[in-house]
């Protein structure tokens, strides 16, 4: 049986997805943790896909045109065969021995879902975001949290590192539609309206400069998003 799925979304990541796929192999080998290292190539027009097969990824899911982070998270949680899913952002911005803590507290009964959290008093943010995506993520929080009946207790809901039971995740995302970045909230809104149980734990954290998500060019879309999230999921 599977014990892990590891999830790696990627977009034109050529030169860094070789690096993703050979620490998560690591990982699962010095933690004898059977497992599989899905990585799913978001319509890049680079050798990303290539540069994943070469490194030892179990799967590569290739999509033909770019639809999406959350899209392309979605297509690898479908073809996880894991007991749990882990979904972590390429550029080894978090490393993988972090998710041992999300692990060990949904196997405790904590949660059913664990979310890596760069806000967690028990983090350590090793690079930080510059000072406007810093500011720009404070007032996305801010309207997410004026607009969508989020759990207080999350601090950080859009950290590309998380934690799920396996059926738990193939379920969810299942039922998800958000092809976006905003896919995060989608999922926390399914979960909250399935009673389950989502918790925080720390992680190391370092800000990866060449990030794809442009926060200030993409906030009309991302509040069009918020709103249509709302219209959906808020009676």
């Amino acid at each position: 049986m599977v014990e892990l799925s590891i999830v790696i979304p990627a977009l034109n990541e050529a030169a860094k997805i070789a690096a993703d796929v050979r620490a998560a192999n690591q990982f699962l080998r010095c933690h004898n943790l059977t497992g599989e290292v899905i990585v799913v190539d978001d319509g890049s027009t680079d050798a990303t896909a290539a540069n994943a097969q070469d490194a030892g990824a179990t799967i590569v899911v290739r999509l033909e045109k770019t639809r999406g982070k959350g899209a392309a998270v979605r297509a690898g949680v479908a073809r996880s065969a894991g007991r749990f899913v882990l979904f972590a952002d390429s550029g080894s911005c978090v490393p993988f021995d972090d998710c041992l803590r999300g692990l060990e507290m949904i196997r405790a009964g904590e949660c059913d879902i664990a979310h890596g959290s760069r806000r967690h008093p028990d983090s350590v943010i090793v690079r930080p975001q510059p000072m406007r995506r810093r500011l720009l993520s404070r007032l996305f929080r801010e309207a997410a949290g004026l607009l969508l009946p989020l759990p207080p207790r999350l601090r950080d809901t859009q950290c590309g590192f998380k934690v799920y039971r396996g059926e738990i995740a193939r379920d969810l995302f299942g039922h998800c539609t958000t092809d976006g970045f905003l896919f995060d909230l989608e999922l926390i809104l399914l979960a909250r309206k399935r009673g389950l149980r989502l918790a925080e734990f720390p992680i190391h954290w370092a800000c990866d400069p060449d990030s794809r998500l442009h926060t200030g060019r993409s906030a009309p879309g991302l509040l069009r998003q918020l709103l249509a999230l709302r219209h959906l999921h808020v009676s």
